[in-house]
């Protein structure tokens, strides 16, 4: 079986490019930075850069909506490679075909993580709100499903 699934911040917006021919199909490229759990002692690296390839409406998709910083979630598969570069020197590539691709976090999040992505302004929420939790008056807590 061959399935990866990676959660991590694009290092820069997407590459996209088109195919040629009758049906012109989208193909994107971009890069995850995934954040490691652990770090080895002298290990100053502390994310794995990781490639990744969308094709078709998948492509398409990226080139609308990701841009440098955005967090996203990608499901696909690990497909290598190689060619031979133009000093004759063979070269091997290892990219993440993507299968599924969603975000990971809000636009206001992303926007405070310095994903430079500016939202349309909107409403400050009501300070009435409180602490964001609705009152249940005394005595109707037979009625909750939960307790």
């Amino acid at each position: 079986m061959n399935k990866v699934i990676l959660m991590g911040r694009l290092t820069r917006d997407p590459e996209v490019r088109y195919s040629q021919g009758e049906q012109a199909t989208a193909v994107a490229r971009y890069t995850l930075a995934v954040d490691r759990r652990f770090r080895r002692d002298n290990d100053q690296q502390s994310a794995d850069f990781i490639n990744c390839v969308a094709f078709g409406r998948s492509g398409e998709f990226a080139e609308k909506y990701f841009h440098k910083g955005i967090k996203i979630v990608v499901t696909g598969r690990i497909q290598t490679g190689s060619y031979t570069n133009q000093e004759g020197q063979k070269v091997y590539t290892t990219d993440v075909v993507v299968e599924d691709q969603e975000f990971a976090e809000s636009k206001a999040a992303s926007e405070q993580a310095g994903g430079g992505f500016q939202p349309a302004a909107r409403p400050e929420p009501s300070a009435a709100a409180g602490d964001g939790f609705m009152n249940i008056p005394d005595g109707i807590d037979e009625e909750l499903p939960f307790n």
